[in-house]
């Protein structure tokens, strides 16, 4: 990505991006509609998933945006080997499979194995690959091959360890792997004990790779670490939101819930499902006073 002719200093990278294509939304334009990556931090019941799935849509839909569902079928890195980790592979695909169907919008979930690249390419429009999973290659080049043959995508998250700038060799590995549709998504850097900084100066150098960039707002918000499950201050999640979306960003990732407290993963850092609308609708309208109007 480059910076507009003339106007380096004007605060925003308006440059052309790398081309992404997830299901039927092609990203290569700041001006192009906001993505919202949005639904519960891990599959529960198929109910609560669709409530959720369908209020974030019918939201997007009213305000113009581009809506695609997310949930995890397996939470592999949990704090506690006690914590639930969701329905698992099998069940879980059968249940994103249905959600994609019935919402009739792309889907995402999180990958943690080779092996699991394959089928989850099947059922999904969107590969991820988690943050401290972001450098191993097996898993990067098994996602990049399963997205080519079945004309998928995949997201990675820049792990909390790494610099803006090294995030060009996850690139590179998923390129050599025949993968073009690459999406890549902020979350935080560690930042002394228990908490993660947004480095903004980062998110600019990130956006400079190629790729388009989605700002993953709620676990950007975490306080890893802090006890034998994560904290967090959801609270903030807003500011972090309406900044990333005037520096550029091509997408959010907000995880949202009926009643956060009684999540069954991330509760201290997700959203409410009510607040959603408040938030997108401000998301919005910062983003066309940045870009201009949707195109």
């Amino acid at each position: 990505m480059r910076s507009c002719p003339g106007c380096s200093s004007c605060g925003t990278l308006l440059g052309m991006t790398d081309t992404c294509l997830i299901g039927p939304h092609r990203i290569d334009r700041p001006s192009d509609p906001l993505i919202v990556i949005a639904g519960p931090c891990v599959l529960e019941s198929y109910d609560v998933a669709l409530r959720i799935g369908l209020h974030v849509r019918d939201v997007c839909a009213d305000l113009g945006l581009r809506y695609i569902f997310k949930a995890s079928y397996d939470k592999a890195n949990r704090s506690s080997v006690d914590s639930p980790r969701g329905p698992g592979l099998t069940d879980g695909l059968d249940m994103l499979a249905q959600l994609g169907r019935e919402l009739d919008v792309p889907v995402t979930t999180d990958i943690h194995d080779p092996s699991q690249a394959g089928p989850v390419a099947e059922v999904v429009d969107l590969l991820q690959i988690p943050a401290f999973l972001c450098r191993q290659t097996d898993l990067l080049v098994a996602a990049a091959q399963a997205a080519h043959e079945h004309d998928r995508a995949v997201s990675v998250k820049k792990g909390q360890f790494v610099s803006p700038r090294e995030m060009a060799g996850p690139i590179r590995k998923l390129r050599e792997a025949g993968c073009e549709n690459i999406l890549l998504i902020e979350r935080g850097t560690f930042f002394g004990y228990h908490r993660l900084v947004n480095d903004f100066i980062g998110l600019g150098d990130l956006l400079e790779l190629g790729p388009p960039v989605c700002f993953d707002v709620t676990h950007s918000t975490q306080l890893p670490g802090a006890s034998e499950t994560s904290g967090g201050r959801p609270e903030r999640a807003p500011l972090l939101a309406r900044s990333a979306v005037a520096a550029g960003v091509h997408a959010v990732f907000i995880e949202c819930h009926p009643e956060p407290a009684a999540a069954l993963s991330d509760a201290s850092n997700m959203l409410r499902l009510d607040a959603m609308r408040d938030l997108l609708t401000r998301l919005k309208a910062i983003h066309t006073a940045t870009h201009g109007p949707s195109q």
